[in-house]
């Protein structure tokens, strides 16, 4: 048992993870794993397009706080000699298999975590000595008989194992691959000589019986002769394999918001609120998926809010809005209005972040996770992104009038409901006149998407749904509070027609039905089905004011007025 040879370490770490409230047994991804350790030589590797490549290589990468690491730990334990985990597999999904004892503890496992650094961090010959010497330790204690140097390159002792020792295998277990590309202290040349020793260590190794390597960052493409080219590569947005197992589904956010009930004395927490917050990311095969992290930090929290803590290359994406305004102004703004943009998501580099044109920022937005991608478009997944994404455009200058409108969205809100008309007018206006290209200017879906920008400020006290299904028909905009006594808020949007005609389609329309308890508001859907209604429940009935809102505006006026009234529906209940 060593270091990073049969470590007691994953399984140390996978036993408390999964004695915690909210754990998610996904110990099926070992179905998809085992049958690679099975394989006997390389009889099914594939030749064509994928020639050099071998089932046994497998490279996932996901967004951070998507269960890399926790799943990491997990394969580490299932199949590592270096702890008996019967009494936890045992209780868990992966069980029911004919294989299961098979290969429980019944390999050798390297399991390496390369975001640990040494004593001193400042060089990266430091930190890759580090963890070779770790290794080099492992193998002569495990194989005293082997004569093994310390002046030895770590694939050349794990050859001396694999000839002196009956064929000894391993299976390499590597967490935070690309680790390195994010820090400092490694000069490009040190990112290139890393990607060089995992090839050493891995590529057309006879003792690799299988290599599982997570991170965040797709493996760098060179060219066809790259130096990781075995790898099968499975990122989010673009393979279906695998994507169930890293963060939640709706099933399973059910699953742990029934236990959340069961454990919590006092839930502030509602289903509804968690899909809000942390649902709309989709994977390559169209599943819908939650952050998992954010979940958990919720329910355990007994509090939704933002669990996403920025640092390092996150800051930098941001950093490159900023540095290339111009390219991605006019895209952020249509996003925040909750409005996807066509982009072309590529495989993203993990030796560059030279980010240039807008195709390359947002695919790295993808990649990290600020963005989900889904049939060409990228979009804000949900409301803990959709915060970070407003901060961002309201300490940004440099994105002209949007910076600006965003600054008014607060005058808009307090105007609306003090009833002001007259400076909601102006800030229409204004926001139509200096946003608004003059070829959608007239457009009713170009008026609703200024709504969202001067309206921003809302977002931190409300949700607001766009076409939600309400009363008799679909309301265009609709502000649910968070906290229940605050005013309620609907909005009908008119084109050629006056703003009374807005109010009066939404009192026949009976559309404040949504604020009385008859009908359950259901967060981040379109048009929720009556079965996603029954799920979630009656909410409990609003009683704040409730305020009809109709804006409107006529395109055949010279002048470009509009019209803004606002009326009570329903005072405050006592």
């Amino acid at each position: 048992m060593g270091i990073y040879l049969n470590s007691r370490s994953a399984y140390s770490l996978f036993r408390r993870e999964y004695a915690s409230t909210y754990f998610v047994d996904k110990t099926d991804i070992l179905a998809e794993l085992v049958p690679l350790v099975e394989l006997e030589g390389n009889e099914m590797e594939e030749a064509g397009p994928n020639q050099g490549k071998g089932p046994k290589y497998v490279a996932i990468t996901r967004p951070r706080r998507f269960g890399k690491t926790v799943m990491a730990n997990m394969i580490a334990s299932y199949f590592g000699k270096g702890a008996d985990s019967s009494r936890l597999f045992r209780n868990l999904k992966v069980s029911k298999y004919d294989w299961y004892e098979g290969h429980l503890n019944k390999h050798n496992v390297i399991h390496i975590m390369f975001n640990e650094m040494p004593k001193e961090d400042n060089s990266y010959s430091q930190y890759i000595n580090r963890i070779q010497e770790l290794l080099l330790d492992d193998l002569t204690m495990a194989y005293p008989n082997v004569k093994i140097r310390e002046t030895d390159a770590i694939w050349d002792a794990l050859m001396k194992v694999h000839e002196y020792c009956d064929g000894e295998k391993f299976i390499f277990v590597l967490d935070e691959w690309d680790y390195i590309y994010h820090q400092d202290f490694a000069a490009d040349k040190d990112k290139a000589r890393f990607t060089k020793f995992l090839s050493n260590l891995l590529k057309d190794k006879a003792y690799v019986e299988m290599a599982y390597m997570t991170g965040i960052l797709p493996i760098a493409k060179y060219s066809s002769g790259s130096e990781l080219n075995m790898f099968f590569e499975y990122s989010m947005a673009t393979r279906v394999k695998y994507s169930e197992y890293f963060g939640f589904t709706d099933e399973e956010v059910d699953a742990l918001y029934q236990r959340y009930l069961e454990t919590e004395p006092d839930p502030a927490v509602t289903r509804e609120g968690l899909e809000l917050w942390y649902d709309g990311y989709q994977t390559a095969g169209g599943q819908k998926l939650y952050n998992p992290r954010s979940v958990v930090g919720a329910l355990s929290d007994n509090q939704l809010g933002s669990y996403w803590t920025s640092s390092g290359p996150y800051d930098e994406i941001f950093y490159y809005i900023g540095a290339n305004t111009d390219a991605v102004k006019d895209d952020i703004a249509a996003m925040v209005a909750d409005n996807p943009v066509p982009a072309r998501v590529q495989e993203y580099a993990a030796t560059s972040m030279e980010l240039e044109t807008k195709d390359e920022i947002f695919s790295a937005m993808v990649v990290y996770g600020f963005l989900n991608y889904k049939d060409g478009y990228v979009s804000i997944p949900n409301k803990e992104l959709m915060d970070k994404f407003a901060e961002v455009v309201q300490r940004e200058p440099s994105l002209g009038n949007v910076y600006k409108l965003t600054k008014e969205s607060g005058r808009m809100l307090a105007a609306t409901k003090a009833g002001d008309t007259k400076t909601m007018t102006e800030l229409m206006e204004y926001a139509h006149n200096t946003h608004s290209p003059l070829q959608t200017y007239s457009n009713e879906a170009e008026l609703a998407s200024i709504i969202r920008w001067v309206y921003l400020k809302a977002l931190d006290s409300y949700r607001i749904e766009r076409e939600d299904k309400a009363g008799l028909g679909y309301v265009d905009f609709i502000f649910y509070p968070f906290v229940k006594n605050e005013d309620c808020i609907i909005i009908e949007l008119k084109v050629n027609h006056t703003a009374d005609e807005a109010i009066r389609q939404i009192k026949d329309r009976q559309y404040a039905l949504r604020f009385e308890g008859r009908c359950a508001p259901v967060a981040h859907v379109l048009a929720p089905t009556e079965a996603k209604r029954r799920k979630f429940g009656e909410n409990p009935e609003y009683t704040g004011r409730i305020l009809a809102v109709g804006i409107a505006y006529n395109k055949d006026d010279e002048d470009k007025r509009h019209e803004c009234k606002v009326e009570v529906l329903r005072e405050r209940l006592k």
